[in-house]
């Protein structure tokens, strides 16, 4: 779609893009293909997508899947979006703030797949949202800052508590970067596509506040030394060094270098100690 067009709908509908609620509409035709294919849906599925705009993803979904239900939070938008869906049996519009969607899961049908073109400043809760929840998808397919992709998909060596938290509950993977330059209003930053396989349940067997208390332990400095941190947060309990030998890791390692599966060992670990 040429700019042009896409700022004649929205004067057509007299709708400004809200900075505050993160609107940037994808122009790229090519790219919204591209995060269609990435969902690999049939008629079966059931998708839920976040802040459709103007429904220019949201048509590509229901030509695809069985059912989509797109949640928009710009009351303005859901109305057009209405109008515009009115004779798709297929397409239900809610006016509604996702986060609050999840909390009552009766809208969400078993199965269903995440699609979304979501605002960046509410990346971290809606992902955070969907792994952890009581109705999880069993996919998610999502257009993010390209930084906070980078962090999600990182291997150790360049590991964060973002990193360790999406991939104990999914195999997430970059499909593609995509400029800023595909957007209108153009946004301070350039995207990636990112796939997010959901695992049935979480890759370690571990009470999750107290896996993530010693996460943010280790993470709490990330210029010091793992062994430094523990000593900060667990106290001069345990000799971390040896711990950490023992855990056939170097006693020099910080947070950032350790594995998914190397965090749980230290947590086991740390557990048999405590006990």
């Amino acid at each position: 779609m040429e700019i042009d067009q896409l700022k004649s709908l929205l004067k057509r509908f007299h709708i400004r893009p809200n900075k505050d609620l993160g609107q940037n509409f994808l122009l790229n035709e090519d790219v919204l293909d591209e995060i269609v294919e990435a969902a690999d849906l049939s008629k079966t599925d059931s998708i839920l997508e976040i802040g459709p705009g103007l429904g220019f993803l949201t048509v590509r979904l229901a030509e695809r899947a069985g059912k989509v239900i797109a949640v928009e939070k710009d009351r303005k938008l859901a109305r057009v979006l209405n109008k515009i869906f009115k004779k798709n049996k297929n397409i239900k519009i809610i006016n509604d703030d996702v986060l609050y969607l999840t909390a009552d899961s009766s809208q969400l049908t078993a199965g269903y797949k995440v699609v979304a073109n979501i605002p960046y400043y509410l990346t971290g809760k809606i992902i955070q949202e969907f792994l952890t929840g009581k109705s999880k998808p069993t996919l998610m397919v999502l257009l993010l800052q390209k930084e906070v992709a980078e962090r999600i998909t990182a291997l150790p060596g360049q590991m964060s508590i973002l990193s360790v938290s999406v991939q104990l509950h999914a195999d997430p993977e970059i499909i593609s970067h995509v400029g800023k330059e595909n957007f209108y209003p153009v946004p301070e930053v350039d995207s990636a596509i990112v796939r997010l396989k959901i695992l049935s349940k979480p890759r370690l067997a571990a009470d999750e506040k107290e896996f993530f208390r010693l996460v943010k332990i280790g993470f709490s400095n990330k210029r010091k030394q793992l062994q430094n941190n523990l000593v900060s947060g667990f106290g001069k309990n345990f000799n971390y060094k040896a711990m950490l030998e023992d855990l056939k890791l170097n006693p020099l390692t910080r947070a950032q270098d350790l594995s998914l599966e190397e965090w749980g060992r230290l947590y086991d670990q740390l557990n048999k100690l405590t006990k």
